[in-house]
């Protein structure tokens, strides 16, 4: 048997493990993730932070003397599918699973593992997913979106001194929701009741936000900052508009527009700040983050675009660390052990698990900032203790 296979049609991975293992001598580790279609962007570097991690972990002796053996399957961008998935990679035999980063889009596949008993890791930055939306083998590497919301907040009060903000939510998704929702909440408490100036709503797939831009330029003051909760393609084409019309003001969003990747499709970007989990153009303040993204474009021929690669890195590290401390990859030992990390340092940032949070509730997080196009680190913040 590989130590690598695919079910559903998935594309080949990038470093796909080729020596061979009995039954016996490997573990498997299932990916229902999105090798195609308009999500691809978003799975992709943590595909690939998972990968590095699995190659990396079995040339070191893999899980407790077995290696890790990849079983992938492609959702299509079709979160339906991905129960299709989760049942065939667990008939398959996976006792961990990792699927794509944001609730809605995973839980198909989470309803059909937490049944069965697997333990599942996502990027997914609502708190749902883990106790609280799907059941006690959840765990997501990601930070909690409330936090992230209080997290920008502070900082644009406290570290930028802007006082207003306009605030535009991309209507979609549980963790843009969550997002705007959160910083408009914590920059009322932090700055005052006439903090947020206006906030608007719009589609990921509309063709054009005038009436919002028509809004934001009839403030009788200028916003010291649009913050806005969107993702890609629908947030590039907003913020290209916004700029086209002249709305100038620093443009802040969180982790879900990370990465330059879509860059070219706003030509001289400047004045925007994006949340993310650690700087891959080489400039962070980690010499760990610094030294991951070393090792990913050694490994792949090229940087990433994006720090997804972190996360998923971290999936992998956080398994193998759970089952070395237990002693077992059966999944309710991995979850246990899993229950008792206390800032344990992961690539990722140091991560804490409890019995009912199942996400990194106060973890730091990197803020980048984009002039003239070019992407630089801006600094690593936490948020306020009380949230």
């Amino acid at each position: 048997m590989k130590a690598s296979h695919v079910l559903g049609g998935a594309m080949a991975l990038a470093l796909p493990m080729s020596a061979a293992f009995a039954e016996d001598e490997t573990v498997k580790l299932g990916m229902v993730m999105s090798y195609s279609g308009w999500f691809q962007p978003i799975d992709a570097a943590t595909i690939n932070g998972a990968m590095l991690a699995v190659n990396e972990i079995n040339a070191n002796g893999g899980i407790l003397g077995k290696q890790i053996e990849t079983i992938t399957f492609d959702n299509k961008s079709d979160p339906a599918l991905g129960a299709d998935g989760a049942t065939e990679v667990i008939a398959a035999g996976a006792k961990a699973m990792i699927v794509p980063s944001d609730f809605d889009f995973s839980a198909p596949a989470t309803l059909v593992g937490q049944e069965a008993g697997v333990l599942m890791f996502s990027g997914a930055s609502d708190r749902k997913f883990g106790t609280l939306g799907i059941g006690n083998m959840a765990f997501s590497i990601s930070n909690d979106s409330v936090t992230q919301g209080a997290l920008l907040a502070d900082w644009a009060s406290g570290t930028k001194g802007w006082k207003t903000a306009y605030v535009l939510l991309d209507n979609t998704i549980s963790y843009t929701k969550t997002l705007c929702g959160s910083f408009a909440d914590s920059f009322r408490k932090v700055v005052g009741e006439g903090a947020v100036l206006g906030e608007d709503t719009f589609l990921n797939g509309d063709a054009t936000i005038d009436s919002q831009i028509g809004r934001i330029k009839a403030l009788p003051t200028a916003p010291d900052m649009v913050v806005i909760c969107t993702y890609a393609p629908g947030g590039p084409s907003a913020i290209r508009q916004m700029r086209a019309a002249g709305i100038d003001a620093p443009i802040v969003s969180g982790e879900s527009m990370d990465g330059d990747y879509w860059l070219g499709t706003v030509p001289d970007l400047s004045n925007f700040y994006a949340l993310n989990f650690g700087s891959y153009v080489g400039d962070d303040s980690e010499p760990a983050v610094n030294d991951f993204f070393a090792r990913y474009e050694a490994a792949y021929g090229k940087r990433s675009d994006v720090s997804y690669a972190l996360r998923g890195y971290s999936m992998v590290e956080a398994w193998a660390r759970a089952a070395n401390k237990a002693g077992s990859v059966e999944p309710l030992d991995v979850v246990a052990a899993l229950e008792a990390f206390n800032d344990e340092p992961l690539v990722v940032g140091p991560t804490t698990f409890t019995a009912t949070d199942r996400i990194a509730m106060d973890r730091p997080m990197a803020i980048m900032k984009v002039e003239k196009g070019v992407v630089s680190f801006e600094g690593r913040f936490s948020a306020p203790a009380a949230n």
